[in-house]
């Protein structure tokens, strides 16, 4: 989820430098490395650009804000910020097809951002917070206020649009006879 065109100024986060040893050099002396090692994954990328995001953000912000001052009331208006780039239609209480999931016709209520991108968004900001040398117990992304917001945010647009989110429960295994036990029992 691309939230905002990457900026390009410097950011906190470097890449994973590699170390060339005897054994990753070829006889030709050319570094010989696996590409999972220089390429991150697709996470890593995502978890990158919210970061960088996140950290414009900050700079953007009316006086400027450095991450050791920012709490979760920062982080709020952060989510708030983002509904502008939002791509899920939200229906409001007034509208016709409140609680429709597929409305029939076109209606003005706003587009704002879906709960699972907020819900991934803040998971990805929050370990990029500790990696980036924040403590765990200072994470603004993790404050109670965020998870509140959330926890209505999906409840909100349960109602809104229709769709539940309940959670998927994982089913038992069906138990496996052994065919030593089947054949010894006969």
């Amino acid at each position: 989820m691309d939230l905002v065109s990457e900026s390009t100024t410097s950011t906190p986060i470097t890449p994973p430098t590699m170390s060339i040893s005897a054994s990753a050099t070829g006889s030709s002396g050319t570094v010989t490395t696996p590409t999972a090692a220089t390429t991150p994954s697709r996470y890593e990328n995502q978890k990158r650009r919210d970061w960088n995001t996140f950290c414009q953000y900050l700079r953007n912000h009316r006086p400027p804000l450095s991450l050791s001052l920012c709490s979760g009331a920062h982080v709020l208006e952060f989510l708030h910020y983002l509904d502008q780039f939002g791509k899920t239609k939200v229906h409001n209480h007034p509208c016709p097809f409140f609680g429709l999931p597929n409305p029939p016709a076109p209606c003005p209520c706003p587009l704002r951002q879906a709960w699972g991108s907020l819900d991934a968004l803040i998971g990805r900001l929050r370990a990029a917070y500790e990696e980036n040398g924040g403590r765990p117990e200072t994470n603004p992304f993790g404050a109670r206020a965020v998870r509140i917001y959330l926890r209505d945010v999906r409840d909100f647009q349960t109602k809104a649009r229709g769709v539940s989110y309940e959670k998927k429960r994982k089913r038992p295994k069906p138990k496996m006879i052994t065919t030593t036990a089947a054949t010894a029992s006969t």
